[in-house]
């Protein structure tokens, strides 16, 4: 079983080194797709989820707070009571960034002493946490304006600015967008090999006919799929590991989590992905078809639904459920944990499972439709 495996897998190792169209179109479609779709959709933030670590618990922070989540560009999610807190909220993504108002808050402004306040903003999507400090800087400055104000016209003393803010990026201090879109290129890379690949690889043994010469021989179906999926499993895994290598060497980027975690992880995604091909190889009858329906249900949902490019929390709340189609979203979690985060399995583990029901949904579907058939 092991030898006719491995004949399969070296005959389709050969077949695709030897179509320079499908070489070309892995490595050159991604970019296209970036490129058309980079500057199609808005970048703006609204609706950021917001805690607040309140040590003063006076009026005026109470105001302060109200006055800043009064906008459509943040939303109060959670009052944190203890220190300990912030990094469990910003682990979970439970909030995108904390405000630390500090003790004798309201005293030292009624005293006319500076204040200064903390901002904690998740720094993985860095043009999402530098939108999130101007937001935030612009609605302090304009709130420290007004009481300013107040303090001038009752005291007739000179405007000073009472308030002032000390941002803190998490993860990826330095906001560097390069860190933020290095996970979903791999997630990009990955879907795009996986799909579209083994699709055409199965259909191309259907409409030429081959299929039935291999069925007859001592090769079974099982067989098939497993030889015609591992060369996939391994060339998307060594696309993914160069990656991660060439930005270790060229940007500095190191995985701050478990390498074992990463492999494993990356393998359930593969393997998703495959699955996911598999299904639309079952049903598409030409190659043509089957590379219009894998591009349309892996990467364009895996560019603009994962979150790659496009902040998720933006989006219109049906668009937020629809984005559960594409196995690249929670893939995308998961490599923003590991590499930038560098949390536990604890953290992850939901979007793990739902890899796992993904996967065994579409290997379902696509023997179901396929159960009078020899290929499924």
């Amino acid at each position: 079983m092991l030898i006719r495996i491995l004949a399969v897998a070296l005959k389709e190792i050969r077949q695709l080194s030897r179509d320079t169209r499908m070489l070309f179109v892995l490595f050159l479609f991604p970019v296209v797709l970036l490129i058309l779709f980079g500057y199609a959709i808005s970048f703006d933030v609204h609706h950021a989820k917001l805690g607040v670590f309140d040590k003063d618990k006076s009026e005026a922070s109470r105001n302060f707070v109200k006055v800043l989540t009064s906008s459509e560009y943040f939303d109060l999610v959670t009052i944190i009571r203890n220190e300990s807190e912030i990094k469990n909220d910003l682990d979970r993504q439970v909030v995108q960034a904390v405000m630390v108002i500090p003790e004798n808050f309201s005293q030292n402004f009624y005293s006319n002493r500076e204040v200064k306040l903390q901002i904690l903003v998740d720094g993985v999507n860095g043009n999402t946490a530098a939108i999130l400090q101007n937001y935030i800087n612009t609605a302090v400055l304009s709130y420290s304006q007004k009481l300013a104000k107040e303090v001038t016209d009752v005291t007739a003393k000179k405007t000073y600015a009472p308030i002032k803010v000390e941002p803190l990026f998490w993860y990826n201090p330095t906001l560097n967008s390069t860190y933020m879109l290095i996970p979903g290129l791999i997630a990009m890379i990955l879907v795009l090999t996986a799909v579209i690949s083994i699709s055409l690889s199965i259909v191309r043994e259907k409409e030429k006919g081959t299929v039935e010469q291999i069925l007859v021989s001592p090769v079974s179906s099982t067989e098939l799929l497993v030889g015609k999926v591992l060369p996939y499993i391994f060339v998307s895994l060594f696309i993914g590991a160069l990656i991660l290598v060439l930005s270790y060497f060229l940007f500095g980027l190191v995985v701050k989590g478990s390498l074992i975690d990463l492999f494993l992880t990356t393998m359930l995604f593969v393997f998703a992905s495959l699955a996911l091909g598999i299904f639309v190889s079952s049903i598409a009858k030409s190659q043509q078809v089957a590379f219009q329906l894998a591009t349309l249900v892996s990467m364009l949902p895996a560019t603009i639904l994962s979150g790659f490019i496009f902040p998720i929390e933006s989006m219109p709340p049906v668009v937020q459920i629809i984005t559960n189609i594409t196995p690249a979203k929670f893939y995308l979690t998961i490599l923003k944990n590991i590499i930038l985060k560098g949390t536990s399995f604890n953290v992850f583990w939901p979007d793990v499972i739902y890899l796992n029901l993904f996967a065994f949904f579409f290997l379902t579907l696509a023997i179901l439709i396929n159960k009078k058939s020899r290929i499924a």
